[in-house]
């Protein structure tokens, strides 16, 4: 049990004792991270919580992106094995199956000089979790299939999954990263209602820019928005 896996992946490497694969996993967390500061809840031993730390100095820091996609990639591939076709990614990096949300992924940086030192990967998925607050539109593997799961082991293979993605990345494929996010973004091709600022207004999602802009095209022209401009807007 720690306040937060992240948080202690990141100790561990201001105080130099992490390298590169190191990985935490928790059977619970008490402050949980989300993105936007909020707070990511998860019942003890029922779901995947963990922290990877990674040495990316192979990217720019400009590039964060690819990493958050690459990320995300792993994540979708390993949740899409056991949940199926009907997973996706919601830009830019929580784990969707239809339009429910199964997982979020939080990267936090240690950055020097425009030099990439460590990059701290937290993810969490539902896993065996069947009963979630009633403003969260969830989903867990066990509501998905049916079935439980041995979350520890589950969390292993993650590693082999989110590894090969990874590789692919610093072997220099970055279009095939990007192109293979693309493919699998959520509501892509689709009308859907978005909030910026205290505006409301339709759009269609198109893809993402290199960056990790979201492309929208509303009244026939495309837009692009970087995160936290724009709010999803489902249900």
């Amino acid at each position: 049990s720690v306040d937060s896996t992240n948080n202690y992946a990141m100790q561990k490497v201001h105080a130099r004792l992490a390298k590169h694969g190191d990985a935490w996993f928790a059977m619970e967390q008490t402050k949980g991270k989300g993105q936007r500061n909020k707070r990511w809840q998860s019942n003890a031993g029922e779901n995947i919580i963990l922290s990877i730390v990674t040495e990316p100095g192979f990217l720019s820091p400009a590039k964060s992106f690819l990493l958050n996609a690459a990320v995300a990639l792993g994540t979708y591939d390993f949740f899409q094995k056991y949940g199926g076709p009907e997973t996706r990614i919601k830009w830019p990096n929580d784990i969707y199956w239809r339009d429910r949300k199964a997982g979020g992924i939080l990267i936090e940086s240690a950055i020097r000089t425009e030099q990439w030192l460590y990059a701290v990967l937290g993810i969490g998925l539902n896993i065996n979790q069947t009963g979630f607050d009633n403003e969260l539109q969830a989903t867990s593997l066990r509501l998905i299939t049916g079935r439980h799961f041995e979350v520890t082991a589950l969390a292993r293979e993650l590693c082999y999954f989110l590894e090969e993605r990874y590789e692919m990345l610093k072997a220099g494929h970055e279009a095939l990263i990007l192109q293979d996010y693309r493919r699998v973004m959520y509501k892509l091709n689709e009308q859907v209602c978005f909030k910026h600022k205290e505006l409301l207004f339709e759009g269609r999602v198109k893809g993402v820019t290199p960056a990790g802009l979201l492309i929208l095209e509303t009244d026939k022209r495309e837009q692009q928005w970087t995160w936290g401009e724009v709010e999803w807007i489902i249900g």
